[in-house]
């Protein structure tokens, strides 16, 4: 019945119009209080199947069937082309969108510490250099410098879906750079543009 010691019928057995037996099958899953839980696990999957299903499953784990049915029938109700797994697509993209900000501001960061820490040794050095070495300094400074217009670039390439994810980690990012530098050193060219 709906609970112990009520007459009134579980919400399975409401909404099929029946009898509801002591060991009705429903009743300690679909109370009478709640008579929208079952409506709509019985349109999406049908009260016969449900049925079957909890009758296949040991009784600890019935619960959680239940719950786990009600939620796959509210998200196919919602979404009926793909139900629970738009929803978990939806979250696995907003986890990706949030990857690729978090490397991002990574490489913000190590480009601000490449800032610190570079007027630093320059200072020391720039008496012992000569001039070709002065002139190559004041080009990785300028480099550096230009690091935060990359990272102005890779959020725009972000946001428009023009940035692979494969990327994301900031010490890829460097490695590419360097690898881009050692290519051609007469040729400082910006990853991103």
């Amino acid at each position: 019945m709906g609970g112990p010691g009520s007459s009134s019928p579980c919400a399975s057995c409401k909404l099929l119009r029946r009898r509801c037996a002591k060991d009705c099958i429903f009743a300690p899953y679909f109370p009478p209080d709640d008579p929208h839980k079952f409506a709509i696990v019985h349109k999406v999957f049908g009260a016969s199947n449900v049925s079957k299903m909890l009758q296949e499953l040991p009784v600890h784990q019935r619960a959680d069937a239940v719950n786990s049915l009600v939620f796959e029938a509210n998200a196919r109700v919602r979404d009926p082309v793909y139900g629970c797994v738009g929803a978990i697509s939806y979250l696995q993209n907003q986890v990706s969108q949030l990857q690729m900000q978090l490397a991002v501001a990574q490489a913000e960061i190590l480009c601000i510490q490449m800032q610190h820490e570079q007027p630093l040794q320059s200072h020391h050095q720039v008496l012992e250099l000569d001039q070709d070495e002065k002139a190559l300094l004041l080009n990785n400074n300028n480099n550096i410098n230009n690091c935060n217009n990359d990272n102005n670039n890779l959020g725009y390439a972000m946001s428009s879906g023009q940035f692979n994810s494969n990327f994301a980690s900031p010490n890829s990012i460097m490695q590419m750079q360097m690898q881009m530098q050692m290519q051609d050193p007469l040729k400082q060219e910006s990853l991103w543009t």
